[in-house]
């Protein structure tokens, strides 16, 4: 229940920083990076990952897996997280029903996806693309908190990632600022292997 809500508070942050004005950046290394000190203002008021969620509608789904999966009380903890959040309209691109089946039949595998969306750490856009600029054209590798692993890659001036089962996501939001740490808003929803 904690790690959907983490999710769903992540999520609603990314969206939140995705829809506010934005601010020249102190470091910027694509047009993905935010400006970190709007981050850590908007971090007090925001609340925890799971609140920031619950607060937007376009991640009314992820927040229902986090509930179902019973990972908010964990995403509302101290962090700090990173959590790659997908938004409804990635939910939608499963096939029919899967939602509905995880959230009520198969609750174990609903929360290996969910964690696999979250990283230890507040690992912000700027920091995220000078990894993936280092690593080089084989991307970088980012460990989830479920023990599996994402590769990121700068593609046309934005950060992909790659999931165990080939599936690709595109960070649609950056640095939406929580309590206990970051969302960054994805387009699909990342599987493990």
């Amino acid at each position: 229940m904690k790690i959907m809500h983490l999710t769903l508070a992540s999520v609603a942050a990314l969206a939140l920083v995705a829809c506010a004005s934005e601010t020249p950046a102190e470091e910027t290394t694509t047009d993905t990076t935010a400006d970190t000190t709007a981050v850590a203002d908007d971090a007090t008021a925001a609340g925890t990952i799971v609140e920031v969620a619950q607060g937007n509608d376009t991640f009314s789904t992820l927040v229902t897996a986090v509930t179902a999966a019973e990972l908010g009380e964990t995403l509302s903890g101290t962090g700090p997280f990173t959590v790659f959040a997908p938004t409804n309209d990635a939910f939608a691109k499963l096939p029919a029903g899967t939602v509905e089946k995880l959230t009520t039949d198969d609750k174990d595998t609903l929360k290996a996806i969910l964690t696999y969306h979250v990283v230890e750490g507040a690992v912000d856009a700027a920091t995220l693309t000078t990894a993936i600029t280092q690593a080089g054209d084989a991307g970088y590798t980012i460990k989830t908190v479920a023990g599996g692993t994402l590769n990121a890659k700068i593609v046309d001036g934005g950060v992909v990632l790659t999931d165990a089962a080939g599936n690709i996501a595109k960070v649609t939001a950056t640095d939406v600022a929580a309590s206990n740490g970051l969302i960054h808003v994805i387009d699909t929803v990342l599987m493990p292997k």
